[in-house]
């Protein structure tokens, strides 16, 4: 756990609590109710509660729900997307050179058969 200290007034401590909000609004609504829940029994009960460990989070998935947030917070979840489906999108790119590449292998490997049969 870390912990870090900022001023109230900064963006990221308003961030912070408007998530904190959201986790306790969220939290009683998600509580099932006693009624209509089926409880477990068995061996396949206990060796569930012994295998499941809490699962950390990895780096990545961090750092992709960091974006998301920061995404979400920032407002530009649109105007990514209008960027990258254009001509000057990265992945539009990628695909291109990806062709280019493919195609001078064609012409190479070709030149190289066509001088090893005669």
């Amino acid at each position: 756990r870390v912990t870090k200290e900022v001023d109230s007034t900064s963006k990221e401590a308003k961030s912070f609590l408007k998530q904190q909000e959201k986790w306790q609004s969220s939290a009683p609504a998600s509580l099932p109710t006693v009624s209509g829940v089926k409880r477990p029994s068995g061996m396949s009960s206990l060796l569930g509660k012994i295998g499941s460990k809490k699962q950390k989070m990895s780096t990545l998935e961090k750092s992709k729900l960091d974006w998301e947030n920061f995404k979400e917070e920032e407002g530009i979840v649109e105007e990514l997307a209008i960027h990258n489906r254009g001509k000057d999108g990265y992945i539009e790119r990628k695909a291109f050179l990806e062709r280019v590449d493919h195609r001078q292998f064609e012409i190479e490997r070709d030149i190289r058969l066509s001088r090893m049969k005669p």
